[in-house]
């Protein structure tokens, strides 16, 4: 295949994705009007429509999905071969990851440019969605979850754990108390966040000895900092990761509550989706992460 036809190809990818021929043609460092015309030499050669066009989007057509579909497995296994007999080590090509948005902020994207210096010419496209995505859908090469992993076809790797923790802010607190024992959160706000669980009870041990506290959620949030949030604005208690909270622990906005109990951490997976080759560049950021989340953060504060 001529460069230049697989040049017009990953283009076509891009503009599918990122629903714009502007956005395309920044990201690949050309022109508007080049892009838009390498993409209509690709459909004419083809003989068929790929993308609709109007004043306000560009959408792929049927067609169009179907070959994005079938194309974004290929571009992926011609980035894997040229990745493999590269001799410096260095990755190229595009890496699509899927996972939540606060690890994203709080724990993934602060400490990412060791792995962007160690492969410059790597592409990251970051998907940030606490629920869980169609990751063979959104062409997805590795997915980073925290929690019990849903029953999906696929191919999991575990990469850390996350040590799970009860807070309030000083203010709640006043108002309400501090709970001294497990038990004693069943007399206060619970807010229900996606580390919090859907379970109606929060276990904890101490000693050896397991106490298991029903609880019923005052206010749910299935996003992670929306749950942080209202527990900054004073609205309850909720159960996070100490590295989705460490900022608020430190500076004192958020309190940790019954340090002396323990609940059970969270496993981090590596997700990599059935139907897509686990790719080197996948395995690679999945081994980054995995050492990142070897230390984990320090709360002070208290």
């Amino acid at each position: 295949m001529p460069l230049k036809d697989l040049h017009s190809l990953r283009l076509y990818t891009r503009v599918a994705r990122l629903g714009s021929f502007s956005a395309a043609a920044r990201e690949a460092g050309l022109t508007q009007s080049q892009v838009s015309r390498m993409i209509a030499e690709l459909e004419a050669s083809l003989g068929a429509r790929l993308l609709s066009r109007t004043t306000r989007a560009v959408v792929p057509t049927e067609a169009g999905l179907e070959f994005l579909a079938r194309m974004e497995p290929i571009l992926a296994a011609v980035d894997d071969a040229e990745n493999s007999v590269r001799e410096t080590g260095e990755l190229r090509g595009l890496l699509r990851i899927g996972m939540p948005s606060t690890m994203a902020i709080r724990v993934i994207i602060p400490r990412l440019s060791a792995f962007t210096e160690r492969h410059p010419q790597l592409h990251l496209e970051l998907m940030l969605e606490d629920q869980w995505q169609d990751m063979v859908k959104e062409a997805v090469d590795v997915g980073i979850r925290v929690g019990k992993l849903p029953d999906l076809a696929g191919t999991a790797k575990l990469i850390g754990s996350m040590q799970r923790i009860v807070v309030a802010s000083a203010a709640y607190l006043a108002r309400h108390g501090t709970p001294q024992r497990p038990e004693e959160l069943e007399q206060h706000r619970i807010i229900g966040g996606p580390a919090a669980a859907q379970a109606s009870s929060w276990q904890f041990e101490r000693d050896g000895a397991t106490t298991s506290v029903s609880l019923t959620a005052h206010i749910s949030v299935n996003d992670t900092a929306g749950a942080l949030a209202a527990a900054v604005a004073d609205l309850g208690v909720t159960s996070t990761t100490s590295w989705a909270c460490a900022q608020e622990v430190q500076d004192g906005t958020l309190l940790q509550l019954l340090p002396a109990w323990k609940m059970a951490d969270l496993p981090v997976h590596a997700y990599f989706p059935m139907g897509r080759a686990t790719r080197l560049a996948a395995r690679a950021f999945a081994d980054f992460l995995a050492s990142a989340l070897e230390q984990p953060p320090t709360l002070s504060g208290q």
